[in-house]
């Protein structure tokens, strides 16, 4: 499936609307937006993420991140465009493989992972700390594609399940002891 863009901007939200991808209007602020929109946060930090590990992420949690990024377009465009829509055309759809390839991400890190022992502060390493930021935005898209009110179920799923792996890698990334844990009360 290719996608051209010729022009970038258009006009057509001056007015505070937007056509979603079965070419309906509503307005910006629609929780269909509002979810996608937060997805596309998402995966800016994922890039941010990328951009500044400089190299203290393992290779395999980078190339997985790229490929969730990739997800990400598919999450948003499945999101665009309203269930039942006018057209007849096949629509792109999160599948349950890919929260299920997510899941195999999160045994695999996680078995090389010790126990917890108290909750993870956000922090630690560059790396750690900026999938923890993604892990929050993860977590607000997931709670905007919940009001979504005919989303595909797998969306959410998917959502779900990335933010786990966001916090497994963050653990990863902190992996050697520098993994800075809550000590309830400490400084009462």
């Amino acid at each position: 499936m290719t996608v051209n863009l010729t022009r970038i901007y258009t006009k057509l939200g001056d007015a505070g609307e937007t056509h979603l991808g079965d070419m309906s209007r509503v307005p910006k602020t629609h929780p269909r937006i509002e979810a996608y929109g937060d997805i596309d946060e998402l995966n800016a930090q994922l890039g941010v993420t990328l951009a500044t590990a400089d190299g203290s992420l393992p290779e395999a949690y980078a190339g997985w991140l790229r490929h969730i990024q990739n997800d990400l377009f598919d999450c948003g465009a499945d999101l665009c465009v309203p269930d039942g829509g006018e057209s007849t055309r096949d629509r792109l759809r999160v599948l349950p493989e890919q929260t299920t390839w997510l899941e195999e991400r999160c045994d695999d890190v996680n078995a090389t992972l010790e126990p917890l022992r108290s909750f993870v502060l956000p922090g630690g390493t560059i790396a750690a700390a900026h999938l923890h930021v993604c892990r929050t935005v993860c977590r607000r898209a997931e709670r905007r594609a919940l009001l979504v009110e005919d989303a595909n179920p797998e969306v959410v799923r998917y959502l779900n399940r990335l933010s786990d792996l966001l916090f497994i890698l963050s653990r990863g990334a902190n992996a050697g002891g520098r993994e800075p844990l809550w000590e309830p009360g400490r400084f009462r």
